[in-house]
């Protein structure tokens, strides 16, 4: 048995739900399609799905073995193209993640400079608010903003993220201007559901300054936030990167210069250091080549 077409046809069939879509993209008939997954099933010593005339599902054995599968698929794919391409010229397709908010305020146009760079590769945009499982959903990169790394990945430091508190005109026309931090529990403040929901953190003169913060708006994408605050609604406490053309074209205020939002850090993640790409390795160097470059990221907005 060919046990890497074996995996790659349960691969096929796991992400297609049938057995007949799986054997059209393959190009088998049904029946290879059946032979390859028992063969893979007698291999492995275990099931690997639940068949009924209406569904197919994994079983735990086949939960557990499909990740492995895509990692082995994954490296057979690695040492071919190794021995196709020199072995530091970027190629093939790259799979990346990111948030809604950064993948459009930020990433869609340096990703477009990338590709220009090195035409041989492709690059496949994730864009979801939560926090993706990158084996599980083949992911080969995540770009995450946090201060809480999951020790089980890789990451490569790739900036600060500094934010600004900010409103429109509009509303501090009708509601006021905050002089200090401690006004900020006065005001209505729009709050991001995954970071700062009910308290933001500040340091002034090297002190550091905590505010209990609410209002009537709570989001988890911070571009909705973003978009509120334009149009007047409260106080919003956003990414530099993301506020920066606002405040500049006057629709937005920048508030609190005395203090400085906690920072974050901006990352790459991924799985593993083993046999990394030479697309992943590329895009790495990329990303912190631009992110150092941009004012953007590298100053406060005030």
């Amino acid at each position: 048995m060919d046990r890497l077409i074996a995996m790659q046809v349960f691969v096929e069939v796991a992400d297609q739900g049938s057995l007949t879509a799986a054997a059209d993209k393959l190009d088998m008939s049904r029946a290879m399609v059946s032979r390859y997954l028992a063969e893979l099933e007698a291999w492995v010593g275990a099931r690997l799905l639940h068949r009924t005339t209406r569904k197919l599902s994994l079983t735990s054995a086949g939960s557990d073995t499909l990740p492995r599968c895509r990692q082995m698929l994954g490296m057979a794919s690695d040492i071919q193209a190794s021995a196709m391409t020199p072995e530091n010229t970027p190629r093939g397709t790259l799979r990346l993640t990111c948030s809604m908010s950064l993948g459009q305020a930020y990433l869609a146009p340096l990703l477009t400079r990338f590709l220009k760079r090195y035409p041989g590769t492709a690059v496949d945009m994730l864009m979801v608010d939560r926090t993706v499982n990158l084996i599980e959903e083949r992911v080969d990169l995540a770009i995450r903003i946090t201060n809480a790394l999951d020790p089980n990945l890789i990451a490569r430091k790739l900036a600060v993220c500094r934010s600004v508190v900010c409103a429109s005109p509009a509303y501090l026309k009708e509601h006021g201007t905050p002089k200090t931090a401690e006004d900020l529990a006065l005001h209505n403040c729009l709050t991001y559901s995954y970071f700062g929901k009910s308290l933001w953190e500040f340091e002034k003169d090297g002190v550091p300054v905590a505010v209990p913060v609410g209002g009537n708006m709570s989001a988890n994408e911070s571009s909705v936030l973003l978009e509120a605050a334009v149009n007047g609604a409260g106080i919003s406490l956003q990414p530099v990167y993301a506020a920066s053309g606002l405040l500049r074209s006057g629709k937005l205020r920048a508030l609190l210069g005395e203090y400085q939002p906690r920072e974050m850090s901006i990352y790459g993640v991924y799985a593993s250091r083993r046999q990394m790409p030479a697309i992943l390795r590329a895009m790495l160097d990329f990303l912190v080549e631009e992110f150092n470059a941009d004012t953007d990221w590298a100053t406060p907005a005030v």
